[in-house]
């Protein structure tokens, strides 16, 4: 790279010299050559000025003799002919044996135009190139005609070129010895910007390679040692950048080394990135980075939770129970910036554990409890019957049958509660029009909503099937209806409805009774949640129908919320998801 920039820095010197001592050269050669002959040819005219005046007023010598003495004195070749071109006299040659002049263009600017007039031209007398300059006189001496004539100076251009040539030898000469100069200084201006380039390149090097360490010194305050100053500069900003970068690395892998969770990264090709502690024991073989993500883990839903999270960019959770053997996960996966996907894992076995001993827990429990509440409802029963109409026997007896009651309906709904939630429930799904679903809840209700002065209207619902259980459909619109009419005014009405949403349909329930505080509406679908407890106890709710109602919704892939507010009713909706449409073939 020295060499390079080395020589072509040494070489842009040299051509720009060798351009400005050729163009010097010839400018100089050429307005120096210009400059001398328009001198000779100023002087040359003055003096065939001169030799015309002589020759008009000279009465005392011959003609041939003015003619040599003015050639001797000028320097020049003397020369006079008369109007017909007809030599008169001639300073180098016999006038006799000298053709006329009477066509060239000195004598013609003279003879006929009465104005100098001057040539260059080779010689053929003489046999070099002259400068003639010629004056036109108006009489001879000696002519009674005062015929007119013109005299003519000629100046050979040898000695002129002679001259040029010493002049451009001695340019020649003395430029030569600038470009060696020239050179000189060039080279060793070349040498050093040529090392400073160098150390430039040096330093950005040891840049590259990782060292931020790198400093470059530079006191010039050209434009090199601007741009060395500001690589310095930014190195030094990027050490700084680079220390702070490493030391957010180091505290992130710190925190996640130390969760719980196992996290794993996986970049946009399916490979590993990153993994912490806790990943790396849950594998038999370790996690191997750059390695694909399916050496480490092989389960299929936490594979498809990452490529959907990388592919889709958005948010994906799923459990993964192939991980380890006996252990279950809950997997959330998220996309990360540019490119890829983190995943965490949290072991849920315990949870499960726990949420199963408590699910049999309850289910047993109810179970057991159904034959003594029966029995006891049997007997209370049967006491009533032989009980007197008035007293406090019957008043007793009537108590304990209605809280038998109520325990034998605690311990059914927690029962089916416990049976959900374990999916020991075995939904049978169909498509099955909406309308269908409304008409038959609405006609199991319609008597008891009469009595309560309330009015049970089913709306006209969306034409499109839904894919559901219809007895657990069936349960969960019966759910809210016997919860709205708990609430709803005497003299109310409670609206049913569905309607299309694209993949799902929506199902509605709708009162007009005093509604619900907004910080009730997140906590509605617990179970045993009360708004107003008092009240819920004097309505005979086990506090478990909502509940139910969530999970059996949630069995079926939908989701179930409520919207109210303070004295404007309550509407609870659910989805179920849109049974596909039948396509029919066409006949051939």
């Amino acid at each position: 790279m020295r060499n390079r920039v080395f020589f072509k820095l040494l070489l842009m010197f040299v051509v720009v010299i060798a351009a400005v001592t050729i163009t010097l050269n010839l400018t100089v050669t050429r307005s120096w050559e210009r400059s001398l002959r328009d001198q000779i040819q100023l002087a040359l005219t003055e003096k065939t000025r001169m030799f015309a005046q002589r020759v008009a007023n000279d009465r005392q010598h011959s003609l041939q003799q003015v003619v040599y003495e003015e050639a001797k004195a000028a320097e020049a070749r003397a020369t006079v002919i008369g109007r017909s071109g007809k030599v008169l006299a001639e300073s180098e040659a016999n006038p006799e044996t000298m053709e006329s002049h009477a066509t060239r263009p000195e004598f013609i600017e003279a003879l006929q135009h009465g104005r100098v007039g001057s040539a260059v031209r080779f010689s053929h007398t003489i046999g070099v190139p002259f400068l003639y300059v010629a004056v036109p006189v108006k009489q001879l001496p000696g002519t009674g005609d005062g015929e007119p004539a013109a005299v003519r100076l000629a100046y050979p251009l040898a000695s002129l070129h002679e001259t040029t040539t010493r002049v451009r030898h001695t340019l020649l000469w003395t430029s030569g010895l600038a470009v060696l100069v020239a050179m000189v200084l060039s080279l060793i201006a070349a040498q050093s910007v040529a090392r400073r380039l160098r150390r430039i390149v040096d330093f950005a090097a040891r840049i590259a390679s990782g060292d931020l360490t790198a400093r470059i010194a530079e006191d010039s305050s050209d434009e090199i040692g601007q741009v060395a100053t500001a690589l310095d500069s930014t190195a030094h900003q990027l050490e700084h950048s680079f220390q702070d970068v490493r030391t957010g690395q180091q505290q992130l892998e710190t925190l996640l080394n130390s969760m719980q969770e196992a996290v794993i990264a996986i970049s946009a090709d399916g490979k590993v990135q990153w993994a912490n502690r806790v990943m790396a024991r849950l594998t038999a073989s370790g996690v191997r980075l750059g390695a694909p993500v399916v050496e480490t883990v092989r389960d299929p839903d936490f594979l498809r939770a990452i490529t959907e999270a990388i592919h889709s960019g958005g948010l994906r959770t799923t459990r993964a129970t192939s991980i380890l053997p006996g252990r279950c996960y809950n997997v959330t996966a998220a996309p990360m910036p540019g490119a890829g996907a983190v995943a965490v894992l949290h072991d849920v076995t315990e949870i499960e554990r726990v949420e199963k001993t408590r699910r049999d827990f309850v289910a047993n429990v109810s179970h057991e409890l159904r034959t003594p509440l029966t029995s006891i409802q049997g007997y209370a029963e049967t006491l009533l019957e032989a009980a007197p109409a008035q007293g406090p026997e019957r008043e007793f007896l009537e108590i304990i049958r209605k809280n038998a009651v109520r325990m034998a309906t605690l311990s059914e709904d927690l029962l089916t509660l416990a049976r959900v939630e374990s999916g020991e429930v075995a939904f049978r799904f169909r498509p099955v029009a909406p309308a269908e679903l409304l008409e038959d809840v609405a006609k199991s209700f319609r008597e008891i909503a009469r009595l309560q002065r309330v009015e049970l209207v089913a709306e006209s619902a969306t034409e499109r099937a839904v894919e559901a259980d219809t007895d657990a459909v069936h349960q969960v619109l019966a759910n809210l209806i016997d919860n709205a009419l708990k609430y709803a005014c005497s003299g109310g009405k409670i609206v049913l409805g569905a309607r299309d949403t694209g993949a799902t349909v929506e199902f509605y329930v709708r009162d007009f009774g005093p509604g619900i505080a907004s910080e009730h509406l997140p906590r509605l679908f617990e179970r045993f949640y009360r708004v107003d407890k008092a009240r819920s106890r004097e309505s005979g709710g086990t506090g478990l129908g909502l509940a139910i109602a969530k999970h059996i919704v949630r069995a079926h892939g939908g989701i179930i919320r409520a919207e109210s507010a303070l004295g404007h009713g309550s509407t609870f909706l659910f989805t179920l998801p849109a049974a596909p449409v039948a396509v029919t073939g066409q006949p051939c």
